[in-house]
């Protein structure tokens, strides 16, 4: 376990991502979500992130109802804000934003101060709880301006109130979490899929900055959505069928990985969990037996052998 910036707000290493038992791309049942976070916590998993958007709210609802059976003093929990969720009489389902569940609900963009504190309220009790441990602004990439105006100091007012413990961003680029770092008191930052063995760039500002300003970073989207966790034609790299260049680049690593006796997945946790920035690395699962991979990936003892290979061929720059 470690903290979160100057918070005190424990996290394990290893977390859990919620996204995926909120129907991402696919159905999970209520059984299956509730396995899969019994098996994390079977796992020593304490850090559970979730977000009103991931299922529009399913995610939240399962994960309070499997977490309700555990002391509340022995996990620490995630949401965000910044997605409002409005219901609606349309008929269909919410695949176009990812997630097989009807739409009985549309979101709506909202980082005023009056919609961080709603749907934050919101969230609680969809969750069963009177208070989560952390809150980040989701994805504000086109939004700047009001969530700086409105919706940061809208947390500062929440954590200083008590209300919450830690407060940060949520994206999947490293350009603005590094503007949150350097010119806000955030404790912590999520960045997905920008500190993985194929994309480095939160190396160069993000986690440096991080590292300087006392700033825990949790990372996410370490398999940059399933090219590092399974590389072949056809797999996914940021949601989308991945580059060619890319496929070949993670075949390649994949073959070192090989040669050292070690997953690639092993590899790609190990990676992201290095960095002295880095407090947890979140990994979504939506069974028991993706948990339990996860974790035995992530306990692997990746040999110094396999990082110098990769050096020597190209695959890893030497300030990685």
């Amino acid at each position: 376990m470690t903290t979160l910036g100057g918070s005190g707000v424990p996290v394990s290493r290893l977390a859990f991502g919620g996204a995926a038992i909120g129907n991402l791309f696919t159905e999970v049942s209520d059984e299956q979500a509730h396995e899969a976070v019994t098996a994390a916590w079977e796992r020593g998993i304490r850090y559970f992130d979730t977000a009103p958007h991931y299922g529009l709210g399913l995610s939240e609802r399962r994960l309070g109802e499997a977490l309700a059976r555990y002391p509340r003093a022995e996990y620490t929990v995630s949401t965000k804000v910044g997605r409002r969720l409005e219901p609606t009489e349309v008929a269909g389902d919410d695949l176009a934003n990812g997630f097989a569940v009807p739409a009985a609900h549309h979101r709506v963009w909202d980082f005023s101060a009056d919609g961080v504190r709603r749907t934050l309220e919101a969230s609680l009790e969809r969750l069963g709880l009177d208070h989560v441990d952390v809150v980040y602004l989701h994805d504000p990439d086109d939004h700047a301006e009001d969530v700086f105006r409105e919706g940061y100091p809208a947390l500062e007012k929440l954590r200083s109130e008590g209300t919450v413990g830690a407060i940060g961003a949520g994206m999947n680029q490293a350009e603005m979490l590094t503007r949150f770092v350097r010119e806000t008191d955030v404790d912590v930052v999520l960045c997905a899929g920008r500190h993985t063995l194929l994309d480095r760039s939160a190396l160069t500002e993000l986690l440096p900055a991080a590292v300087e300003r006392g700033v825990s970073v949790v990372v996410g989207g370490a398999f940059n959505s399933g090219l590092l966790a399974d590389p072949r034609p056809g797999a996914t790299y940021n949601y989308a069928e991945a580059p060619t260049e890319l496929l070949d680049r993670a075949l390649r690593m994949k073959e070192v990985a090989d040669r050292h006796g070690i997953g690639l997945r092993a590899a790609a946790l190990a990676y992201c969990a290095a960095h002295p920035a880095v407090a947890s690395v979140l990994v979504g699962a939506r069974s028991a037996a993706e948990v339990h991979d996860c974790a035995d990936q992530f306990a692997t003892q990746v040999p110094d052998a396999f990082w110098q290979e990769l050096r020597e061929t190209g695959l890893l720059e030497e300030q990685a």
